[in-house]
């Protein structure tokens, strides 16, 4: 693992936080996912707030990785592969500014890179519709409550896990196989 100075922090939001903090568990180069709220206005929300889609928080996780393994520009192009980036407000069936696909750059060198990556993968042409994911400014990180940590290693079994979350994470870990700390070298 690498020193904490090396450590770089990602804030990104695609929906429900468990799907995203469940496949970047597993991603090599990831040391730490923590899921939490991101781009509000209200100090320490609650989930039950953050739901009531007053706060402005959107779900969010934070991604701490080793740039040396996995560079800021491939965390977010593996990031808009475990969501829809072209449905404002929504993913599936959860509906709300709280699953909104937002990036909350650190730095201006993490903006210009978000910046880059959508249009790379806007110019690519990969889905129906243009990109919607915002960029924006971070505020204040809030961790979410203990049991929204490691949730789906923790409920595999749950009704939301085994129909929204069980198939995303094995799709990712299909397409991302040779990237999974896992995966023997």
């Amino acid at each position: 693992m690498p020193s904490d100075s090396t450590a770089q922090t990602a804030i990104i939001a695609g929906g429900c936080f468990w799907c995203i903090d469940a496949a970047f568990r597993d991603l090599k180069g990831v040391n730490e996912v923590v899921s939490g709220y991101a781009g509000g206005h209200v100090d320490h929300p609650t989930y039950e707030q953050v739901c009531s889609k007053q706060t402005g928080h959107a779900e969010a996780v934070k991604v701490v990785f080793d740039p040396a393994v996995l560079s800021y520009a491939d965390l977010l192009r593996i990031f808009f592969t475990l969501h829809d980036p072209t449905t404002k407000d929504r993913q599936g069936a959860d509906v709300g500014p709280q699953y909104r696909s937002a990036i909350f750059p650190l730095d201006e060198a993490q903006a210009e890179t978000a910046r880059s990556v959508i249009a790379e993968l806007d110019a690519a042409d990969l889905w129906p519709a243009p990109i919607v994911t915002t960029i924006e400014k971070p505020g204040t990180f809030w961790p979410a409550e203990p049991e929204h940590q490691d949730y789906f290693a923790r409920n595999p079994w749950s009704g939301y896990c085994r129909a929204v979350v069980a198939p995303k994470v094995a799709k990712f870990r299909k397409n991302f196989a040779s990237r999974l700390k896992s995966h023997a070298a």
